[in-house]
Parts: structure tokens; sequence; C-alpha cells
């Protein structure tokens, strides 16, 4: 992960709309936070911010959104 920015526009590819990720990617961060996920650093030696890990998640593809009906 050693890019600052998060792939916001590929994020957005695998949701709905910009309200679904940003409730999704708060989800996750905040479950990141809780659990105690370790962080990644930059390439600079800074660690990430949870939402920034979260929002580069769901853009990969391996955070899975469940959508209720």
């Amino acid at each position: 992960m050693g890019n600052k920015r998060p792939l916001i526009e590929d994020a957005l590819k695998k949701v709905n709309n910009r309200y679904e990720l940003v409730h999704a990617a708060a989800k996750l961060a905040k479950r990141l936070y809780e659990t105690g996920a370790e962080s990644y650093l930059t390439e600079e030696g800074v660690p990430l911010k949870k939402t920034v890990i979260a929002i580069n998640e769901i853009a990969k593809g391996r955070a899975i959104i469940l959508r209720k009906n």
C-alpha cells in the first residue's frame, strides 16, 4: 500500500453511490480500530489512517459490502 491517497475512483466502481462508499468505509474503519488491525505505512514511513485503509480495501475488492433489501 505505498500510495498516500485512497483509491476513491476505484472504490466508487464497487458501490452504487458516494453515500454507500462513505457508509461502508466508515463501518470498516471503525472495525479496524476496534480490532486493533495493523497499520500500513507510506513509503515515507507515515502510518495511513484507518479510513484510508478502508477505502483502499474496498477499491481493491477485499472488503465485501452487504446490502439490505
